[in-house]
């Protein structure tokens, strides 16, 4: 039987028509290679309908590996995060116009978890194969940090061997275009990009020890 590998990506939001995270992730629908197959899941950029999607997805396929997608407008490369932390803060309301403001994810859940993915193998990779990536120490407060916190907090108390984690991706051109000054990525490097997460999850039962730190 192959292993389930579970991508998720996020719908439009903040006025926006499109969203890179959910066309790079929808991409590799049905993609397979060796022993394992990708499933793929849209998520809602709503406070506790993402999680709540995210969660019914992992039941229903009990998937090896789960790689959450978000769309990090702004920044310059493949964001492989650290850390999820307990906190919702929305800078903006989600997309059915909900706020919330300083309210913990799980009540009763630790202040963070760290992903579970060997986060400086793959950022080595991607760097490898010329794709620009670093280690993020942040994934913010918003949608992506809350589905990201969920998915952890899920798999720490289902006490599974699944490997979870986030990557946050940059505009498209076509966004970027209505951004001036933000970076952007063709969403055939975003799609090589997850392809080589993937595999390098696959290979490293144990993350490699290299810098990914910051100074500020």
């Amino acid at each position: 039987m192959k292993k389930i590998i579970l991508l998720t990506g996020f719908e439009p939001f903040n006025k926006e028509t499109i969203n890179p995270s959910w066309e790079a992730v929808r991409t590799l629908q049905g993609w397979h290679e060796g022993d394992f197959v990708v499933h793929a899941r849209q998520l809602p950029c709503v406070f506790g309908q993402a999680s709540k999607v995210m969660h019914q997805a992992v039941e229903e396929l009990q998937p090896s590996i789960v790689i959450a997608v978000g769309q990090a407008g702004g920044r310059v490369d493949l964001s492989v995060e650290r850390i999820a932390i307990n906190i919702d803060d929305a800078p903006i309301a989600d997309n059915q116009k909900r706020q919330i403001v300083d309210q913990p994810i799980v009540t009763s859940g630790p202040a963070a978890y760290f992903a579970t993915l060997p986060i400086k193998a793959i950022v080595h990779a991607l760097r490898e194969a010329g794709l620009p990536s670093s280690v993020s120490q942040t994934a913010g407060t918003y949608v992506c940090n809350h589905v990201f916190y969920s998915l952890m907090h899920q798999a720490h108390e289902w006490g599974t061997t699944m490997r979870a984690g986030f990557i946050h991706i940059p505009y498209l051109p076509q966004q970027a275009a209505a951004h001036p000054g933000s970076a952007s990525m063709k969403l055939e490097d975003m799609v090589e990009g997850l392809r080589i997460a993937i595999r390098t999850t696959l290979a490293h039962d144990v993350d490699m020890r290299e810098a990914g730190g910051v100074t500020h």
